[in-house]
């Protein structure tokens, strides 16, 4: 009986897994943010400038942060579920006694049971069977390392193939079990390039602000005279209108909202910013099972050799072999759906007492049974046997790989001087095609996404798969193991969109050679051997129904193994991405604009002429509100340009215009005998105008929704520019009709200007697209 003393250290090595984000988490990081600082500071100088009008954006920004953070645990609790069904577990013998427990409750002394597709949880010394264990995340080295009895095992392998039990030695924080996350996903922690530039634009304005803050607050009471609460208005004026606010936490809430959504059609995703990842691919790599068949296999029919393709299974007495066959298949004991397949239909047999058995590996592409000096081998016809075996069957082979068919060669090894694997029967087997496979990939080719099916089976027999689900280019095929340097790799795939008897090292080096194209990958894989394909993949995906190790290196896992749910992240993911951009072209107008404007101010040594309120209100209409509402419109549309050149470039002409005609209107207003005041108000409405005209801009092409949001916006706008309580609470005052017209020249210089800027763009654009179609063709 163990003593309590053992119990408790029993418990405290407990093994621990990285979860989800804490409540407290959450609020701390919507809560405790640098630009919420910044605006608390800005609000207690307003305050003690008594510019309380001037605290209109205090709600807004309150608004924002509860916003997030209801979003956030909002998808936190539907996250948390889905983890739950997701987590693995383990079956243990503890203390005599046989159960299952998930990862995060596995103990020291524990012994585990541990089979091929599972990852080694924990530290442990194999004490029964034989193991192939793949090392490569934790080593990088690719070979499989057989493991005996009394070998170590680490955390953070995978095992590919046999069987056997383990005790653990070390869990937790005592062993590589903590690194797992980092080694094994670390392809979760690349950031997309859409969140790089947005955390660039954070960091830019996060530094300008406060030298420049500085710089106009001393200025105004140094050389411009202002008291300090006229100096602290001016200064909080151009900082409100560099700060991007709202920015960061409509992206955040966009990939929590997204991320929920998946969730409830039971995809679950290790990192959100793979959302926007998937909606970028250029290329979707996927193996024939699992994504474009189902995970049920059946035998179809078996064949002496040399049959011809017209005999039928009753034509043959295949009696003997199939008893051989049978007792082959109780022998080696795999746990794939090929072995699962035979055993139904050669039914229950007796299995070889001392046999040596080497389990089916993707590597060797056969398993191998010796026994009272007999060696049996099952696996591919094109692996296992000789050239003039395989033309002796091989119409049998190809007609029945013509049809989609696999073939499998059941061989006993003959040495006779060289080695020979007789052939003894073929085993035709047949799988189901998955349900909305042909619309799934019907989608992706109106989407531009091109796919390449990646598979070790016989590449004529996944062609014709392929083509029956509308597969373009299907017929393009080629057999990987005439692909023998990465130089014949980056040239065949350019070329194939078939790749057949692919080695688990070769599904790597072919999304490197993708890649080295400057192409966007997406890899599928359900198996221990797809894991660095995945790894260098720029998304990977897994099936719920595939071993533990895929699912625990990929970015996204189909919880119900459906491949058509792919359709639902992609167009997802790219609703997120397009209008983010949009709304991200507001928000960088007005932050260009007013960092412009206040460095002028500095240099040109004149008192910003914004204060807080006049920028809160443009912000509201034309940033806020606008933003948020494109932000729920659905859009497929597969982006071209990169994120930060599209935003500059849809945003930086109207920021520089309005910046030149609000600078021109300040230096030349003595000479209009203009009052601060009324320069306030014009520059208020010719900023209105030119981020009107931005919105107008990345609205179209117009729709119902996109017309109704600007109508919201412009409407917005001039009621709250007529109704009273907001005129007096974003000090709107009134101008002379003299003032109104100076407005009207400046306003029509400024929409013509901006205007003849769009067109060019426009042309332009048109232009890098007829040359791209050209490039493409």
């Amino acid at each position: 009986m163990k003593t309590k003393n053992t119990q408790n250290e029993r418990i405290k090595h407990k093994a621990t897994t990285v979860s989800q984000d804490t409540v407290w988490s959450i609020i701390r990081k919507n809560v405790f943010t640098y630009f919420n600082l910044v605006f608390a500071i800005i609000a207690v100088l307003l305050v003690f400038a008594r510019s309380y009008r001037s605290l209109t954006f205090v709600p807004v920004i309150i608004a924002n942060t509860g916003i997030g953070i209801f979003q956030q645990l909002r998808s936190k609790r539907v996250l948390d579920k889905l983890n739950v069904l997701a987590q693995a577990s383990y079956t243990v013998e503890r203390n005599g006694v046989e159960m299952t427990v998930p990862m995060d409750e596995l103990e020291t002394d524990d012994v585990i049971f541990l089979e091929g597709g599972q990852q080694i949880p924990a530290d442990g010394t194999l004490c029964e069977g034989t193991l192939n264990v793949n090392e490569s995340l934790l080593t990088g080295e690719e070979d499989e390392i057989e493991k005996l009895d009394g070998s170590q095992l680490m955390s953070g392998s995978f095992v590919v193939s046999g069987k056997g039990k383990a005790r653990l030695t070390a869990v937790g924080s005592e062993c590589y079990a903590a690194r797992l996350t980092t080694k094994a996903k670390e392809i979760k922690n690349k950031k997309s390039e859409m969140i790089k530039n947005i955390e660039l634009i954070i960091k830019v304005a996060g530094i300008a602000i406060i030298p420049i803050a500085i710089a106009l607050f001393v200025e105004a009471v140094t050389l411009n005279g202002k008291t300090t609460s006229e100096a602290i208005v001016s200064m909080v004026g151009a900082v409100i209108g560099m700060i991007p606010e709202g920015l960061y936490l409509l992206l955040t809430v966009a990939l929590a909202l997204g991320a929920m959504y998946l969730a409830k059609k039971k995809v679950l995703l290790h990192d959100m910013r793979s959302i926007e990842t998937l909606a970028r691919v250029d290329v979707l790599c996927v193996d024939k099972t699992g994504t474009i068949t189902s995970n049920e296999m059946s035998v179809t029919e078996v064949a002496l050799p040399g049959t011809s393709p017209e005999a039928t299974t009753e034509d043959q007495d295949t009696s003997e072999a199939k008893a051989l066959l049978r007792r082959y298949i109780h022998t080696v004991d795999d746990g794939n759906i090929t072995m699962t397949a035979l055993k139904e239909y050669f039914g229950e047999g007796e299995a070889f007492s001392d046999a040596q058995v080497i389990p089916f590996t993707s590597k060797l592409k056969y398993s191998q049974v010796k026994v009272n000096g007999e060696m049996y081998r099952l696996g591919a016809p094109d692996i296992l046997l000789s050239e003039e075996d395989k033309q002796a069957s091989h119409a049998l082979i190809e007609d029945r790989s013509s049809k989609g068919l696999r073939v499998l060669v059941f061989t006993k090894v003959e040495k006779t001087g060289s080695e020979r694997n007789a052939p003894v029967l073929f085993i035709i087997l047949k799988n189901g095609i998955r349900k909305n496979a042909a619309e799934t990939f019907e989608y992706f080719k109106k989407q531009g996404v091109e796919v390449k099916v990646i598979s070790g089976d016989n590449p004529i027999t996944v062609s014709k798969i392929a083509a029956t689900v509308g597969i373009p280019n299907a017929e393009k095929y080629i057999d990987a193991s005439t692909l023998e340097t990465e130089e014949q790799i980056e040239d065949a795939v350019l070329k194939y969109t078939i790749f057949g008897r692919v080695k688990p090292e070769q599904k790597k080096s072919i999304v490197l050679a993708l890649k080295k194209n400057k192409l966007k990958v997406a890899m599928t894989g359900d198996g221990v051997n797809d894991i660095l394909a995945m790894k260098e993949a720029d998304c990977s995906i897994a099936m719920g129904t595939g071993s533990d190790a895929a699912r625990q290196a990929a970015q996204v896992v189909l919880l119900d193994s459906d491949f058509s749910r792919m359709k639902d992240i992609v167009s997802r993911g790219r609703q997120i991405i397009n209008n983010i951009t949009r709304s991200s072209t507001l928000f960088l107008f007005k932050n260009v604009f007013s960092a412009l404007l206040a460095i002028f101010s500095i240099i040109a040594v004149f008192n910003y002429p914004l204060v807080p309120s006049q920028i809160s209100i443009v912000t509201l209409f034309n940033t806020g509100i606008p933003a948020f509402l494109m932000s729920l419109e659905p859009n497929t549309k597969k982006q071209q340009q990169s994120f930060f050149k599209k935003v500059l470039l849809n945003s930086g002409p109207a920021a520089l215009t309005a910046f030149i005609s609000i600078a021109v209107l300040v230096a030349i207003s003595s000479s209009f005998n203009l009052s601060p005041t009324s320069i306030g108000m014009i520059a208020t409405y010719m900023l209105e105008v030119a981020a009107f005209m931005i919105l107008v801009h990345i609205a179209r092409p117009f729709n119902l929704y996109r017309s109704i949001v600007v109508a919201i916006a412009f409407v917005g706008f001039i009621l709250f520019n007529i109704i009273p309580i907001t005129r007096n609470l974003y000090m709107i005052s009134d101008i002379s009709a003299y003032e109104w017209k100076i407005f009207a020249v400046f306003a029509v210089a400024e929409f013509i200007i901006i205007r003849i800027i769009e067109l060019l763009f426009d042309r332009v654009k048109k232009q890098v697209r007829v040359q791209r179609k050209k490039n493409a063709n």
